[in-house]
């Protein structure tokens, strides 16, 4: 795939299919911008109907040229690509960028041409940008492979854009703003390459440090998620999210479903992958010079020096409206900024230098904020003042702020007599702004991104409890609806599957007659609350259909008469089952725990304040699944009630891990079954010792059959891969589990590493002995196992669990082939635990489709040479220390003859 990729992105022979001598046209355009560009590979017009272009040879055919193109730009009408791509294929092109529009306008015939051209593509192994698209720009080489009027500068970020009109508007603005590019790309209707594709390609491109992308529509959202967190913690990727769904603004039949909008979906996913989305064109820019500038702050403390007192105020507001702090100055701040302030200073923070401050004041302030613990960046604010030379108040700050590992940002408000300062900053990398909100809100958004990634990869703690889901019981349940036709549960059965996966439900009982009802009501004990079940009676308590407070069990056979009286009066056809009757609970915090199915990130979780009046709260939060402990933890940390959970003045606080837990077993619910098309509980009744389930709606599809081996087609996040996991045992007879590794095993990792042998860690890191802590085992825990596999070998020592040995494969984006490492614990080196893990991992290579295994290894590591060789590997010496192994998994034979994958 890179190489496919490369030929569009670093081509060495360009054809231009289609390229014009008419000055109006596109084909003019693009292959006027080919030549003026400073590329210096050939370009190749390609016209039938003319001997040159533009001064340049031209040829009636791409199968005619002198040279074999890597690229091939097509500019011809839309109903000539379909053959042109065909040519290109036979011709042996590279790649594809199909400026040409008119497919979908097309109309049927339009969308067979878009199939033809993939399918031939495909066939071709040619990868294909656009149709409908502006073109792209590669600054670097001097490729300007579009019609765009202008030729981007030169820079580290990578912009991706759906929108061709909006990339040219980008594009003249970037040029007065002096922001340079590494590619500049418009990706048109993405019958191919889309989002992922580049974020992956350009996340291994080291002249690009920053991704920014334009999205109006997602397509593939695993992939797409995938891409991000596999580069997020590293570049930056900055999105402007377009559009707001028509299905998100509609009414619908449930409180989650009001609430869990696709817009909102896009936001949980977006912090799910560590992106950084903005509103506008500008905070985009901004926010990739700022990272691109400076350190990420460490919290969101900001000091603010200014020579004027409103900018200050201003800046404020700004800050403490939308979660940012004003930095609280240490007494030691405080002294050494009256030892050179005049007296009338503000004597706080904002630090208010005053108006006839000079330029080394100002350094000597900022020097003194930024060494306060207390401090995570300063924003250096300057108004123009007679006494005040802007230029020079910036030579300053730029000195203070590379002095320090904290961000400086700097706002110099004004316009001519403050250019050259803006100058002086630009080259000094400090950030800066017209106006102070712009540089408050950039301060915030790099925190942000700080504080996601850090709690993104935190270590989860251990679930509570052990939890085995009852999965055939909860699939009966689903079944038995669908088999009669019916897309609802009932709400006894909803609660049935809820108690399935050990999320607490009341004792409740179904009454078909009034004496039952009393009978049963009399048997929970009163007071009970009496519900009518039914499948055409979604909201009950607009039908008339809910009862509570029932003291007696005359009251109850009365309240059995008239809930069914009511809902017939309502609903005459309607299909009553009967009445559920179940003792009433009163807790102090009724919640909302809910999930929808989107139609592009699959199941969304969303919790938050519940009661009748929850779309009037609008207090909610949404995540992705799975969960586990931690991500839990702060879906609740998300919401406003939360302060009130925690407790509250005399109120005591609830059980958050509890809470925590039931969200994670909800999200395991939610990852088993994708024919659950909206679960509705509300409310989830909790207090200071327990919760419980007071109502639950659940909504259903149609059955979704399961690829083989692939049950979780309906999630963008792959789950934990139990199936691969199997007991060996080894030569001394001790019994070892291998199983993939959890976030959750990076104790047991650090333990096991701390007692690797010096030896050990040099065959392992090739003589890099690695300092362990949260970031670096993070990056061995914390894996997408769409793209990568980990398995632990682990053993129970005296009733705990000890990790002593882990192999690993880590698949290139496309999963053509990974590259293979282990390390065994010293103690147990020697006993075939190494070569069991290795034949293992081989085997899952080969069920995830990987098709060829890779290992370098230092030459003195024989034991290491000397299983590859038992196993098939190809081995050649890389350097005079190195070795590099190779197995081809399509043909070689499994080493084992049978290794089988115990169920979940």
């Amino acid at each position: 795939m890179v190489r496919q990729l490369d030929s569009i992105f670093k081509p060495k022979v360009i054809a231009c299919i289609g390229a014009s001598d008419r000055v109006e046209s596109v084909g003019y355009a693009v292959m006027h911008n080919l030549l003026i560009g400073g590329f210096e590979g050939k370009v190749y017009p390609v016209n039938p109907q003319h001997k040159t272009i533009q001064g340049v040879t031209a040829y009636k055919s791409v199968k005619k040229l002198p040279k074999k193109a890597d690229l091939a730009i097509i500019v011809t009408p839309a109903r000539l690509v379909p053959q042109v791509v065909e040519e290109c294929g036979e011709a042996g092109v590279g790649g594809l960028l199909i400026i040409s529009a008119g497919f979908k306008e097309a109309g049927e015939e339009g969308m067979k041409m878009l199939d033809q051209i993939t399918a031939t593509s495909r066939k071709y192994g040619m990868r294909i940008i656009g149709p409908n698209c502006l073109g792209f720009i590669n600054p670097t080489l001097g490729i300007n492979a579009s019609f765009a009027t202008k030729m981007a500068g030169k820079g580290n970020i990578a912009f991706i854009s759906q929108s061709g009109a909006l990339c040219t508007s980008i594009l003249d603005w970037s040029l007065d703003q002096s922001v340079g590019f590494s590619h500049f790309v418009s990706i048109g209707s993405m019958v191919d390459v889309g989002f992922a594709e580049l974020i992956d390609y350009f996340g291994m491109d080291n002249s690009t440090s920053c991704i920014l992308i334009y999205m109006e529509t997602l397509k593939d959202a695993r992939k797409f998620m995938s891409a991000a967190r596999a580069f997020a913690r590293s570049k930056p990727i900055i999105i402007l999210k377009a559009g707001k769904s028509a299905e998100g603004g509609q009414a619908t039949l449930s409180h989650t479903g009001s609430i869990a909008g696709n817009d909102a979906a896009f936001d949980a996913a977006f912090q799910r992958a560590g992106i950084i989305r903005v509103d506008t064109i500008a905070q985009l820019f901004h926010c990739a010079q700022a990272l691109a500038m400076q350190p990420r702050p460490q919290g969101n403390r900001l000091a603010i020096v200014t020579n004027a007192g409103g900018p200050g105020v201003l800046s404020t507001d700004y800050l403490s409206t939308r979660g940012g702090k004003l930095a609280p100055l240490s007494e030691e701040t405080m002294k050494k900024l009256n030892e050179f302030l005049p007296p009338s200073w503000s004597h706080g923070n904002p630090v208010d230098v005053l108006g006839d401050a000079s330029a080394e004041t100002y350094r000597k302030a900022l020097e003194v904020c930024l060494a306060d613990e207390s401090v995570d960046g300063v924003l250096a604010i300057l108004t123009t003042q007679a006494v005040t030379s802007p230029t020079d108040a910036a030579r300053e700050v730029t000195k203070a702020a590379n002095n320090s590992r904290k961000p400086v940002l700097a706002v110099w408000m004004g316009e001519a007599d403050v250019a050259e300062g803006r100058e002086v900053l630009e080259a000094g990398k400090i950030p800066n702004y017209r106006y102070p909100e712009s540089a408050v809100d950039v301060f915030l958004r790099m925190w942000q991104y700080s504080r996601n990634l850090e709690l993104l990869y935190e270590t989860p703690e251990e679930a509570p409890k052990q939890f085995t889901p009852r999965k055939d019981s909860a699939w009966r349940i689903i079944r038995g609806a669908l088999s009669q036709n019916r897309k609802q549960l009932t709400e006894d059965e909803a609660k049935d599957l809820l108690g399935c996966y050990a999320i607490p439900v009341g004792m409740n009982k179904l009454a078909t007659k009034a004496e039952e009802a009393a009978d049963f009501a009399q048997e929970i004990g009163f007071p009970v609350a009496m519900k009518i079940v039914s499948p055409d009676a979604l909201h009950k308590t607009e039908v008339g259909g809910v009862k509570l407070n029932i003291a007696t069990r005359e009251e109850a056979a009365q309240a059995f008469a008239a809930i069914v009286k009511s809902v017939k009066s309502h609903i005459p056809k309607a299909d009553i089952q009967g009445v559920l009757i179940e003792r009433m609970v009163k807790k102090p915090f009724e919640l909302l725990i809910g999930a929808k199915k989107d139609p592009i990130f699959g199941p969304v979780i969303a919790f938050g304040r519940g009661g009748v009046a929850v779309e009037v709260y609008r207090d909610t939060q949404l995540g992705l699944p799975p969960l586990n402990m931690r991500l839990a933890r702060r879906i609740i940390e998300g919401t406003q009630v939360h302060s009130l959970l925690k407790g509250f003045r005399n109120m005591p606080g609830v059980d958050l891990e509890d809470l925590a837990f039931v969200l994670t077993k909800f999200s395991h619910l939610m990852v088993d079954f994708p024919e659950i098309s909206e679960i509705d509980i509300n409310p989830y009744s909790v207090d200071h010792e327990s919760g419980i389930v007071l109502d639950a709606r659940v909504l259903l599809d149609d059955y979704q059959p399961r690829r083989k081996g692939h049950p979780h087609d309906h999630l963008v996040i792959s789950p934990y891969p139990g199936k691969y996991t199997k007991l060996v045992t080894l030569k001394n007879g001790v019994e070892v589990t291998l199983r993939p590794i959890r976030p959750e095993d990076e104790p047991m990792e650090t333990r096991m590493i701390e007692k690797l042998s010096t030896e050990t860690l040099y065959f392992r890191f090739f003589g890099y002995v690695p300092r362990v802590n949260h970031d670096f085992l993070t990056r061995f825990t914390h894996i997408d196992y769409d793209r990568e596999m980990a398995i632990v070998a682990e053993i129970d020592k005296g009733g705990q669990k000890e990790m002593i040995g882990v192999v690993r494969i880590i698949a290139d984006a496309w999963g053509e082939s990974a590259e293979y490492a282990i390390v065994v614990a010293d103690e147990w080196q020697g006993l075939e635990l190494g070569g069991n893990m290795t034949d293992y991992i081989l085997e899952i290579g080969r069920d995830k489709g990987i098709a060829k295994i890779y290992a370098s290894m230092l030459a003195t590591n024989k034991r290491m040479i000397h299983m590859f060789e038992k196993r098939g590997f190809k081995i050649t010496r890389e350097d005079f220390e190195t070795y590099h192994a190779e197995l081809e998994l399509s043909s070689a034979m499994p080493f084992s003859a049978e290794l089988p994958f115990m169920p979940v």
